[in-house]
């Protein structure tokens, strides 16, 4: 049996102190010398990394949607780097790890409306603002809780994906051929797995109202070390279009 993966965070923050980090945290979240309790006696494991001269940048390119001027301000001149290490392999842990994630980016500066600079996910190389984390954390819903942790990655023959294990799913792989210019079709693919209805996995046909569209034909090994935050121990799922399985009978 697999272990369940560990979800890992970096939240760049303003903080002079954990005792002025304790502060600014919402009501109902504790820190304690063994990690952050949150309201519904979840706990979370936490560690304090000093800053580096290039998380700032690493951050910015990471960022699926563009932060704030403000958001920016922060991550360019942040003192501390929270390292937030959670149990995941599921949509439930995973909103559990956001809503730790979103309790230290309310307890951000207080000039910055939206909270701390954001969140840094290292399973799948993706950041978010912090007023985009709190708007994700909110909705709750599994299309925004995967927008949150899988990123989309290509070069001319392939699309994949990385960081669906964090909800407990295998990565995705799909030829460039069957994709849209806008990746549209892979996000509709994860939206699809995320919600959950049936298992997914080698013979399943994704169909839609016109008719089958993808099928899944095999079953391939993670590409990571296990021991990278970014090992799916789930391996990937080979998708390719019903036209070109017809083609080939």
């Amino acid at each position: 049996m697999e272990t369940a993966p560990e979800i890992t965070l970096r939240i760049p923050g303003d903080w002079s102190s954990f005792e002025e980090l304790e502060e600014r945290l919402p009501n109902g979240y504790q820190l304690r010398p063994e990690g952050l309790l949150l309201p519904d006696g979840s706990q979370f494991e936490l560690s304090a990394m000093q800053p580096d001269r290039q998380f700032a940048t690493i951050f910015q390119s990471a960022c699926r949607k563009p932060p704030s001027e403000s958001e920016l301000a922060v991550v360019r001149r942040y003192r501390v780097k929270i390292g937030l290490m959670a149990p995941g392999g599921s949509l439930e842990s995973a909103l559990r790890a956001m809503q730790a994630g979103a309790a230290f980016v309310q307890a951000g500066a207080a000039f910055v409306q939206a909270g701390a600079a954001g969140v840094f996910i290292d399973n799948s190389a993706l950041a978010h603002g912090g007023s985009d984390w709190i708007k994700m954390t909110a909705d709750g819903g599994s299309d925004a809780i995967s927008f949150a942790f899988v990123s989309i990655y290509h070069n001319p023959r392939e699309f994949w994906t990385m960081g669906m294990h964090v909800l407990g799913y295998p990565d995705l792989r799909m030829s460039s051929a069957d994709i849209d210019d806008r990746g549209e079709t892979v996000v509709e693919t994860i939206r699809y797995i995320c919600r959950g209805d049936r298992q997914v996995d080698v013979g399943h046909t994704l169909a839609d109202e016109y008719g089958p569209r993808f099928q899944v034909v095999a079953k391939l090994d993670g590409e990571f070390d296990a021991t990278s935050p970014m090992h799916n121990p789930y391996g990937q799922l080979k998708i390719i279009s019903a036209k070109d399985i017809a083609d080939g009978n």
